[in-house]
């Protein structure tokens, strides 16, 4: 079955009849407003509550606005949610492919995106859905820390990983976006992003039965070394990936006076410990900013058969 909604496409061959995911009745403001008026910055200027703004802003493309990827790229976007990011791949790739649980947020994420000529929805989980194809870029953009929620594995990330790494060009990369569970915000008083838990990625998640992880650095080189891939480049967004002002990497990093903390926390009342834009400036002095950056933004991939050889010869 599938449905055509202004320009795009979207397929339900293996959508299961229920969403398994949602925010819950705010969904359907979102679908209504967006069916009603195109213009997401209005919907805020007349709507300003967290979830509108969290789905909405336009701010959220910034992770992947920067990215410079190759032209008539075709991109794999899984978790797309209510298009956050789909509009601006869909400025850079020729082909964008999304896969979503959600009936209702891929409905959002058809209006939202209406003109673009080159998207296709297509809901239901991602590892029921049989492509025939390969991909430039795979994105997981918020996504990798829900798989063990749908992934039957001893070890689910890994297992999600290679799962995605079969739908991936010979020369592709895997675009991550996830939080970082030894972030700053979390030391100086920031619930945990999504268990709501103070501490909660701290304490290694002891005191909730949530499935949900996220990973230090050092955690989630490994998983992706275990996953077969073997080139990592880690960038870092400011504050964090959700609403990124900045982003550094490994080869740029902040000055001290580079950062400033907003003390806004528009989802959740927070704890306010101690001064964190200080304790960022002194942590980045110390040079151990990778290890406290709120967000990751990571790209991984594998080397070709061509640049192995090279290597071996060289």
């Amino acid at each position: 079955m599938e449905e055509q909604i202004g320009k795009v496409k979207l397929d339900y061959t293996f959508y299961q009849g229920a969403d398994s995911y949602s925010d819950g009745d705010i969904e359907n403001v979102l679908l209504n407003w967006i069916k009603k008026e195109s213009d997401v910055n209005r919907i805020i200027r007349e709507d300003s509550r967290w979830p509108v703004l969290y789905h909405f802003s336009p701010v959220r493309q910034s992770i992947v606005q920067w990215y410079p990827f190759r032209k008539n790229a075709s991109v794999l976007e899984i978790g797309a949610g209510c298009g956050a990011v789909t509009g601006a791949l869909c400025g850079k790739a020729a082909e964008v492919t999304c896969v979503e649980l959600s009936k209702r947020r891929s409905l959002i994420n058809a209006h939202r995106n209406k003109e673009c000529g080159n998207l296709k929805i297509m809901v239901g989980n991602f590892n029921d859905i049989l492509f025939q194809e390969k991909f430039d870029y795979i994105t997981l953009i918020g996504v990798l820390e829900y798989a063990a929620y749908y992934t039957a594995a001893d070890q689910p990330f890994r297992a999600f990983l290679e799962n995605i790494g079969a739908l991936l060009k010979p020369d592709g990369k895997v675009l991550i976006a996830i939080e970082n569970r030894y972030g700053l915000k979390y030391w100086a008083g920031c619930r945990e992003d999504h268990t709501g838990r103070f501490f909660d990625g701290l304490e290694g998640y002891r005191q909730t039965d949530s499935m949900v992880r996220t990973f230090g650095k050092d955690e989630i080189t490994e998983i992706i070394k275990d996953a077969g891939y073997s080139t990592i480049d880690f960038y870092y967004p400011f504050p964090d990936y959700k609403f990124p002002s900045q982003i550094f990497s490994d080869d740029y990093m902040p000055k001290a006076e580079d950062l400033v903390c907003a003390l806004e926390s528009y989802d959740s009342d927070r704890l306010r410990l101690f001064d964190e834009t200080a304790v960022f400036q002194d942590i980045v002095e110390s040079g151990k900013f990778d290890f406290f950056s709120n967000s990751f933004f990571i790209e991984i991939g594998r080397k070709t058969e061509e640049k192995d050889l090279e290597e071996n010869i060289f």
